[in-house]
């Protein structure tokens, strides 16, 4: 399905920040950018829209007054520097108050609150979003790997150990600090002095190890507080 959406914001950077981040998603399309809510009503009348990205304070209407004037508004993401009108918002059913500056990382959590609102389900990244990867240094040449392909990183000595699906081991000199520090914490969890686990991977654990499959990764003591992570995330 492809969303048809509708960014409304005075702000030109902001305009540009929230195209940016749409383009990275394959089922958001953007119809138009409007300055004012007049503009946005106009292009309403002519195009079906199903997501609005919408600003607070917008010159004549303010975003809160403008969706109370819909009979049948679209779904609605908040994108604001005003935390003061959070509960009104949420009251007008918004589906996310997103606060300037916007990251990437809340951008894409709020629209898979929109998926998530539609298919009636608590599942994340329902959507196929943008695949995000880092490349390491490896024998001589620089390889890139898919977060989502990471299983697990074991450090070994001096060098890391990058377990993936489908492909053989990539070895690497680096710390495992140092990429523990370059992925995104939502998605990995360090369980061991020496091992750190792509948290979508697990698939049981106890207060001894880690299960990934076939594999079991033990647990240091000292990490034992990062469990409440796997049952919050499960």
């Amino acid at each position: 399905m492809i969303w048809k959406c509708l960014i409304v914001d005075p702000d030109p950077n902001a305009l540009k920040m929230v195209q940016k981040y749409t383009a990275l998603v394959e089922q958001l399309e953007v119809v138009a950018c409007c300055e004012d809510a007049f503009q946005a009503m106009a292009h309403m009348q002519t195009a079906k829209i199903d997501l609005l990205f919408l600003d607070i304070h917008l010159p004549n209407l303010p975003g809160t007054s403008f969706i109370k004037t819909l009979q049948h508004p679209p779904k609605v993401i908040f994108i604001t520097s005003c935390p003061e009108f959070a509960v009104e918002a949420f009251e007008l059913g918004a589906i996310d108050y997103l606060l300037k500056p916007l990251s990437l990382e809340r951008f894409l959590k709020a629209v898979n609150k929109v998926v998530s609102s539609i298919n009636g389900s608590s599942d994340a990244l329902t959507l196929p979003l943008i695949r995000r990867s880092l490349y390491f240094r490896s024998e001589r040449k620089m390889v890139k790997i898919f977060l989502d392909e990471i299983i697990y990183a074991e450090s070994v000595k001096d060098y890391i150990k990058i377990y993936r699906d489908h492909h053989a081991p990539l070895i690497v000199k680096q710390s495992l600090t140092s990429l523990e520090a370059s992925l995104p914490q939502h998605l990995f969890i360090r369980i061991h002095r020496s091992y750190l686990v792509s948290i979508n991977k697990v698939t049981a654990f106890t207060n001894n190890d880690i299960e990934i499959d076939n594999v079991e990764i033990p647990i240091g003591r000292q990490f034992l507080g990062q469990l409440k992570r796997l049952t919050l995330k499960k």
